[in-house]
């Protein structure tokens, strides 16, 4: 079956920079690049009815942040969970009092772990802080990341393991089939790749891990530019390629679209990997505004507007569907007219994992 229009269905570098939109620094690629209506509608035409024909789903999901771990909960509801891989942004990797903390790929664990904190939004559940704490009596300064006495062991694993020769990739892994996860889980590299910002505070210019504009200084500064160092010499991590190229359809998680996802796609091949396959998207931002995190802050900094539309052209040379919340029903029109691709609007707050495992439905109907 061919869809010769985008039709709109109802169920229950990149070096970034501010004014400049999307630019190309160190041989980073934008994070869209611009494609005509009839082009995207062949995309779909030469998908759907592969999909149709296919008996089995197999999904890839690109993933950062707690909007991605509500997700996947859903998604591995509504598909068996080893038919799953999650591709999970590293790019907010650092190294804390020695240890390696990766927040996203944890984030993804600790949710489809059932092991997460959903009141806090972060975390592990029946989490202290004891450590922690005890740090901040010593010297307040060093005790800005925080912590949890349970997620401190995760990182020391993590450390231990990287330190005696184990990949990240590999490293994950295990930590996975500790909290018995049946689905995969990826790094998107196994190389270090770091999401950068260069701000201004006070009239004085500075470079910044993303963790120290987010976690450590609140999001206030100003953001003049965004990069993702070392991205230039980060390959795939193993398997990474494979499960893109094997999978029935590709979704992009409502993540951040610039600091979430934007990483993942600018490692050398992932991109274009994804370009080949069935591509649908869930909207990160509702209302104008996103449901957590500093979407709203970065994505402006991009040339991308802070709504579902701006949202979908992150995206716009590899979607085919674009999963929007009814609170935004009045954009269905532009996203098919500026975007060109399918539009399902439908309840995309997942309050919890009903409403989590609804949205992954109406994501995989788009593309069967």
């Amino acid at each position: 079956m061919r869809r010769d229009r985008p039709q709109t269905l109802e169920v229950g570098t990149p070096r970034l920079h501010q004014s400049g939109g999307l630019g190309h620094g160190h041989g980073l690629a934008s994070l869209g690049t611009r494609q005509g209506p009839a082009q995207r509608v062949c995309r779909r035409g030469r998908h759907v009815g592969r999909l149709l024909r296919s008996a089995l789903v197999k999904v890839v999901a690109l993933a950062g942040g707690v909007g991605a771990g509500k997700f996947l909960r859903g998604l591995v509801r509504a598909l068996p969970p080893a038919d799953v891989t999650a591709v999970v942004n590293t790019g907010d990797d650092l190294d804390m009092h020695g240890l390696r903390v990766c927040p996203d790929l944890d984030s993804v664990t600790y949710w489809l772990g059932d092991a997460f904190d959903r009141e806090r939004g972060w975390g592990r559940r029946d989490e202290t802080f004891r450590a922690t704490e005890e740090l901040r009596r010593f010297d307040a300064e060093a005790a800005w990341f925080g912590l949890g006495d349970l997620d401190l062991a995760t990182h020391l694993f993590r450390t231990r393991s990287l330190a005696e020769g184990w990949s990240l990739s590999a490293v994950t892994g295990r930590i996975a089939a500790r909290f018995a996860i049946g689905s995969t889980i990826l790094p998107m590299s196994d190389e270090r790749v770091e999401t950068r910002l260069d701000v201004v505070a006070s009239g004085e210019q500075l470079d910044l891990h993303f963790q120290d504009y987010w976690v450590r200084r609140g999001g206030r500064d100003d953001v003049k530019e965004i990069r993702f160092e070392g991205v230039e010499a980060a390959s795939p991590a193993p398997g990474v390629r494979d499960a893109i190229e094997e999978a029935e359809m590709v979704v992009v998680c409502p993540s951040n679209p610039v600091v979430s996802i934007g990483p993942i796609l600018a490692v050398k091949g992932i991109r274009e990997a994804v370009a080949a396959r069935p591509v649908v998207g869930i909207s990160p931002i509702v209302g104008g505004r996103p449901l957590a995190g500093m979407a709203d802050r970065l994505m402006p900094v991009v040339g991308l507007e802070v709504s579902a539309v701006g949202a979908a052209r992150a995206y716009e040379d590899l979607l085919d569907a674009w999963v929007i919340d009814e609170a935004d029903a009045r954009l269905a029109g532009r996203v098919r007219d500026e975007v060109g691709v399918e539009v399902v609007i439908t309840d995309t707050v997942m309050r919890d994992d009903d409403v989590a495992e609804q949205v992954a439905r109406a994501a995989l109907a788009a593309l069967t």
